[in-house]
């Protein structure tokens, strides 16, 4: 309820030449009085079985939009004769967007509780494994564009060509309703792909998270928009997934070159920004030339730059292949490379054309490199929502086993959050120094020991350990939240213990940061859990947490 069907559904049904019905209304205009008064009368379960009906003798006719009732799920008949007889789409709004909506909205019987917030929550829980299992892609709706969502839904729909079979046929199945939260079975082939949009007036771009989704040829080809095509990639991810990336812009007629680049951290220097020069001007690349991103963080922020840079800008797309790549650094346009006294210090901002996250990819990764990734998701959490944070704590479990719903869910959560801060703080002026959350000791810990000892995530993971200890001993937290963070971010398989770098030295490397302001060291700190907070901080105490938290020399 509260996701915008009505509105969303209208406005597309227009546009695809279509009538539009909404079950809701349909059964008032049936039963000749509103839904509320059919639950005080009736009760919900009577009004369950009106509404099955209702969308059974709908579901059945042609060249319709249909817009059901939040609940029509839970009834199992339902669910089927959706699924079978149409392109179902779910349009996922959040908590605090719904209670907006639906505030003041009398005729959400279900709603009129003392406390709808909890009601909400409550729903959510019960009803979203079932609108995963029913739909076919899924549509944010966080905020409310009309245009661009109706935009969004076509574009899908392009995607996802699904043959409408004989209504007669739909199966008969049990009309029991759920009694309580289950989450249906669900297999890899079963996710929707999430479609979210990063907004930025011109510049604005689309996520796509998904399974498989280098096996569908048109997601990265409707992005190309030149005959020219530069995949840079390397060692390590190219001979899993190069091949199939280039038959696809091939096959769509697409003239391909491909940069192959070794793996690692300490491979994105300005020697690597070269290596990919040198190709494009040998190959004469112009500047309607697409780069494409196949690979990691490093791979990302490097083609990154290299797209904003060669002819003065040529289009890019990501297509990351690691978690973390998929949560945090394919998103938002930050590209650069490194220097020896500081990590991304040399750079651009410059958003991509789009963000392709295959899932599928991650379960060709170590788990040091998934943990890695699971850094940039606690996080998200750990800075703007709480809520996701009790939720990674929960499945950390599952996560670390490479379960796919799970995955899905934090590359989805982590990257609304990421687009989010990003939509209102494109450049960095203010706000999006909160994604630096650990990482003012994170790029300390890289740049002491020599990029590529430590991954980015792990120094990030331990630099979050770091940052909680300090919110502590400032007051800003309490011991439980402290430990929980540290718990969480070893339960992940990460490190908590930091190198002895040195006293003297680990200042040293925190004043060569990207925050720092008249050469104060300033910090990225949570007050409380879920809340950030950007601040210096009194060096007594810094190195009191220098002192708890770093490994000393035996």
């Amino acid at each position: 309820m509260g996701a915008g069907k009505t509105t969303i559904g209208r406005a597309l049904a227009k546009k695809l030449n279509k009538r539009f019905v909404d079950s809701d209304h349909e059964i008032e205009s049936r039963t000749g009085t509103t839904i509320p008064v059919i639950f005080e009368i009736e009760g919900e379960e009577s009004f369950r079985k009106r509404e099955a009906d209702v969308i059974r003798e709908l579901s059945a006719q042609q060249d319709i939009v249909l817009a059901t009732g939040g609940g029509a799920i839970l009834r199992a008949e339902t669910r089927a004769y959706l699924k079978q007889r149409g392109t179902v789409i779910y349009l996922r709004a959040g908590i605090n967007q719904i209670l907006q909506r639906t505030g003041r909205d009398k005729n959400r019987p279900l709603l009129q509780t003392a406390d709808p917030r909890r009601k909400l929550e409550e729903l959510s829980r019960q009803r979203d494994p079932y609108y995963r299992e029913v739909a076919d892609f899924v549509i944010e709706t966080g905020r409310p564009n009309v245009q661009f969502l109706v935009q969004a839904i076509l574009s899908q729909l392009e995607l996802t060509p699904k043959q409408t079979a004989d209504a007669a046929s739909a199966p008969a199945t049990s009309s029991a309703q759920p009694a309580a939260y289950a989450e249906p079975a669900m297999t890899a082939s079963t996710f929707a792909p999430v479609a979210l949009q990063v907004e930025l007036g011109e510049r604005s771009y689309p996520i796509t998270i998904g399974h498989d989704l280098l096996s569908n040829p048109e997601l990265l080809t409707r992005h190309v928009a030149g005959k020219r095509v530069a995949v840079v990639t390397n060692d390590k991810v190219g001979p899993l997934y190069l091949p199939r990336v280039r038959k696809l812009l091939e096959d769509a007629g697409k003239q391909v070159t491909e940069i192959v680049l070794p793996d690692g951290e300490e491979q994105k220097t300005w020697v690597s920004l070269m290596k990919v020069f040198d190709v494009l001007l040998a190959e004469k690349c112009d500047r309607k030339t697409t780069l494409v991103a196949l690979g990691g963080g490093v791979i990302g922020d490097l083609t990154g730059f290299a797209a904003a840079s060669y002819m003065r800008g040529v289009p890019f797309v990501q297509i990351p292949t690691t978690l973390l790549s998929q949560v945090d650094s394919s998103v938002g346009g930050k590209t650069g490379i490194n220097h020896p006294l500081g990590k991304n210090m040399i750079g651009a901002f410059y958003q991509p054309q789009a963000v392709i996250a295959d899932t599928a990819t991650l379960h060709t990764l170590p788990p040091r490199e998934l943990a890695a990734g699971l850094a940039e998701v606690i996080k998200h959490g750990a800075i703007i929502d709480a809520a996701f944070f009790d939720w990674i704590e929960a499945n950390i479990g599952k996560l670390v086993a490479k379960d796919n719903a799970a995955l899905a869910y934090s590359i989805q959560r982590s990257c609304e959050i990421k687009a989010d801060v990003v939509r209102q703080d494109e450049r960095e002026g203010g706000l999006r120094a909160i994604l630096n959350f650990g990482h003012t000791f994170g790029h300390a810990i890289e740049n002491g020991l020599g990029y590529g000892q430590w991954l980015h995530g792990e120094a990030v993971g331990c630099g979050m350990a770091m940052a909680a200890d300090l919110s502590h001993r400032l007051g800003y937290i309490d011991a439980a939240s402290k430990d929980r963070l540290t718990a969480l971010v070893k339960a992940a398989g990460l490190p908590v213990t930091a190198p002895d770098l040195g006293t003297q030295r680990w200042l040293e490397l925190m004043e060569v940061d990207k925050k720092n302001e008249g050469g104060a060291i300033k910090f990225i700190l949570i007050k409380p859990l879920g809340q950030p907070l950007i601040t210096n901080v009194p060096q007594e105490l810094l190195l009191q947490t220098l002192a708890a938290c770093v490994q000393t020399r035996s």
